[in-house]
């Protein structure tokens, strides 16, 4: 028996090694691990995986333990305690970094840290879930946000000269998706073992992570050239160094339709949260239709990162109005015959535009912002979409648990989006950037 359970432990230890180095040479490939980016996109994946041990923990303790009505009431005190304060922080935090230059792989860690003390904070409280667990859960939500934009700061100056800025970024994405899938039944094998048990392993998670962000390349504190940008589309005269400069219209248009999809995006994981439970699609066990629309989201996002993969500079004005469009009729859809199949679609073609059209405005900052103020765009742009989640998740459980009328409310927020932006990109027009971009 005992040579048996040897050579196990010995296979068991193959398939561990042989899959971290499989994980390696994926992260490292088109120059990532010669330019630090394989760093950054294990760290991601890392950072994803904490963050969905929390979401377990809190999700087993406000959403699923108690019944539809008082889960509501406990989801809109958890976002009146904590995401009403972010929404006063989030444009705090942008401005915030822009003065921490040369200290981002401490941001980064800080971040990591501030999570891992949280989380073990809160697994003391979560068995209760007394009023105690919101203020913690707040300082998780704004570490993870504040984590959100130094790693979008990050990536240009990690970037190998094989790769585009958007494959780049979808890479990364994608590394944070898969973790997540992981996580998820990672959690809920932990939960079995007590509530508290997913945030104990968030904490040992975020401890590591920690470490590993301070073996990020020293390049990543490197602020050489780099000045504040300020959204909006007015041309800017020329000003001193280190003065706030206009982005430009491309990418303010961008910026607004990428913003209305991400409102979206909040708003369904809220109102659908909810709607589903009291009114199953399909004649379903809400569970069934929970996991079945979960599902249908993530894998939506995960398609939208690898669409990006192939993403151009040029167009990209067009594939953001097209990402509305798509989202705007998979909600009218939803709203006309609400039944499991459009609400598997809304939520599928949802993840994919916002995920898609993220991309796409991260190509317009590479292609029309200046690199002096690029990092500074980069900053400001994460927090305002940030933002953009948190009005959407407010909006969400704020209204009545009707299909027709709240679906009716997406699809009219990003009609209403969609136009703006159609008669933004009548006027502007795709524009070609003086010098050609990189591409992969």
């Amino acid at each position: 028996m005992g040579a048996g359970a040897s050579a196990a432990g010995v296979r068991t230890g193959r398939v561990v090694h042989g899959t971290g180095r499989r994980i390696r040479r994926a992260t490292s490939a088109e120059g990532a691990g010669e330019s630090g980016l394989a760093k950054l996109i294990e760290l991601h994946a890392l950072n994803s995986f904490g963050d969905m041990l929390i979401t377990v923990a809190l999700a087993s303790t406000i959403f699923f333990s108690v019944p539809t009505g008082e889960a509501r009431g406990r989801v809109a005190l958890y976002l009146v305690i904590t995401m009403a304060p972010f929404a006063v922080l989030a444009p705090v935090i942008g401005p915030l970094l822009d003065r921490l230059p040369n200290g981002r792989r401490s941001a980064v860690a800080m971040a990591m840290l501030a999570r891992a003390v949280l989380a073990w904070v809160m697994a003391g409280l979560v068995p209760g879930g007394g009023l105690a667990l919101y203020p913690a859960a707040l300082g998780v939500l704004v570490s993870s946000k504040a984590y959100g934009v130094v790693r979008s700061v990050v990536v240009p100056r990690l970037l190998p000269s094989q790769l585009s800025l958007v494959k780049a970024n979808s890479r990364v994405t994608l590394a944070g998706l898969v973790a997540t899938l992981v996580a998820g039944g990672v959690g809920g094998l932990l939960h079995l073992l007590g509530p508290a048990w997913p945030l104990r392993g968030a904490f040992v998670v975020f401890v590591i992570g920690t470490l590993m962000a301070f073996h990020l390349p020293h390049q990543v504190d490197s602020a050489k050239g780099e000045q504040r940008a300020e959204l909006h589309a007015e041309p800017s005269e020329p000003r001193p160094k280190g003065v706030l400069r206009a982005v430009g219209p491309s990418v303010v248009m961008a910026l607004r339709g990428v913003a209305a999809l991400r409102w979206l995006v909040g708003f369904l994981v809220m109102f659908l949260a909810f709607l589903i439970r009291q009114h199953p699609p399909g004649g379903l066990p809400e569970t069934v239709a929970l996991g079945v629309v979960a599902a249908a989201a993530g894998l939506g996002n995960a398609l939208g990162s690898v669409l990006g993969s192939w993403l151009r500079t040029r167009g990209s004005e067009v594939t953001v109005t097209v990402m509305l469009l798509l989202a705007t009729l998979a909600a009218a859809a939803a709203a006309l015959w609400y039944g499991i199949v459009t609400v598997t679609v809304v939520a599928a073609t949802s993840g994919m535009a916002a995920s898609l059209a993220k991309l796409a405005l991260d190509a317009l900052i590479q292609r029309d912002v200046p690199e002096a103020v690029r990092t500074s765009a980069f900053a400001r742009s994460e927090t305002a979409l940030q933002l953009s989640w948190v009005v959407g998740g407010v909006v969400g459980i704020s209204l009545p648990l009707n299909p027709v009328l709240g679906l009716w409310v997406a699809a009219g927020v990003t009609a209403l989006m969609l136009l703006w932006t159609f008669r933004s990109l009548l006027r502007v027009g795709p524009r070609r950037s003086s010098a050609r971009p990189r591409v992969a």
